[in-house]
């Protein structure tokens, strides 16, 4: 059994058991990988994946526990060269993230910046989806930070660390007839058309939660992933905008009103988190407290010291987070 075997069939997975996907994304041949499952396989005496002709269909119930147990071996390997790393050039490497469009927009560019500058050396990723993709690529090693706010349900597999609260805004044409009410009301805002985030994204249900509360039917006319999509469909006058606060930019938006809505809807909180077992290297810790000031190194290890998602939502309790 060799160490490539197990990253072969790791890969395979990640890629759907597309075995010239997976082939491509190792700069490898797909015979080459097709030859060394078999190996494998044959070492074991089981099927890793079922077959039809030369296809993989699926994975066999061995195949899963083996999996399980390949993609544990091959995080300990990527932690043995992180610590190698570390004492080699503590300030070299690499950092991956996956977040949405609104974090990567709005609250990551200062940190990112900050970061870069203080290790120009490292070279930093950041890739965008929804929330159930950003927590499989975390789950799966493509990524090593998720930074998400929506469903968190879909992070179960990940250390999971609260970062800041965050509210939305209304945003109106300054000719709007919203734009002179000194405090709004939810039926001030359920009786206009509104453009805001899909569900699952950025802090919807918190919206759906207010208005279901109050008995209100929200006329959701547009519903975008992107702030500043939702934002030039409001100048189109196709409705009002329930936008991130952080999202409203007043050198760039000075032709729209921001209105303050923090009073009607709960606060959502923006997550950071990585998979259990995870090693952190120094410049890794540093992005953390980067992006959430709360979050100490010494913090982060108490985190990672839980042993469950309880301890963990235990240890957070009674945390203060900034309001951005």
């Amino acid at each position: 059994m060799k160490l490539q075997q197990l990253r072969y069939i790791c890969e395979v997975a990640k890629h759907d058991l597309n075995v010239s996907a997976t082939a491509q994304s190792l700069f490898t041949s797909q015979p080459g990988i097709s030859k060394q499952v078999r190996l494998l396989e044959d070492e074991l005496g089981v099927q890793i994946f079922s077959r039809s002709g030369k296809h993989l269909t699926h994975v066999t119930p061995a195949g899963k526990a083996i999996l399980a147990a390949a993609e544990s071996i091959m995080l300990k390997v990527d932690g043995i060269k992180r610590t190698a790393q570390e004492f080699c050039d503590e300030r070299k490497g690499s950092l991956s993230l996956a977040t949405t469009h609104t974090q990567a927009r709005y609250a990551l560019p200062k940190v990112i910046n900050s970061f870069i500058g203080k290790y120009p050396d490292v070279a930093l990723q950041m890739q965008q989806g929804t929330p159930k993709q950003i927590a499989e690529q975390a789950a799966n090693g493509e990524v090593d930070f998720a930074i998400a706010t929506e469903a968190m349900e879909h992070f179960s597999d990940l250390l999971m660390m609260p970062c800041f609260h965050w509210n939305r805004s209304i945003v109106v044409p300054k000719d709007h007839p919203l734009a002179s009410v000194s405090k709004l009301t939810l039926e001030d805002v359920a009786s206009y058309p509104i453009v805001t985030y899909t569900f699952g994204f950025t802090g919807r249900s918190k919206l759906d939660e207010a208005f279901n509360a109050a008995r209100l039917e929200p006329r959701v006319v547009f519903t975008a992933v992107d702030s500043d999509v939702i934002k030039a469909y409001v100048r189109l006058g196709l409705g009002i905008g329930i936008i991130a606060s952080m999202a409203f930019e007043e050198a760039l938006d000075q032709d729209l009103i921001c209105l303050d809505a923090s009073h009607l809807f709960k606060h959502s909180t923006t997550n950071i988190g990585f998979r259990r077992g995870t090693l952190l290297r120094g410049f890794m810790y540093d992005f953390i407290e980067s992006f959430s000031p709360n979050l100490t190194r010494e913090r982060v290890d108490e985190a990672m010291a839980t042993n469950n998602a309880q301890d963990l939502a235990a240890l957070f309790a009674n945390e203060t987070l900034p309001l951005r």
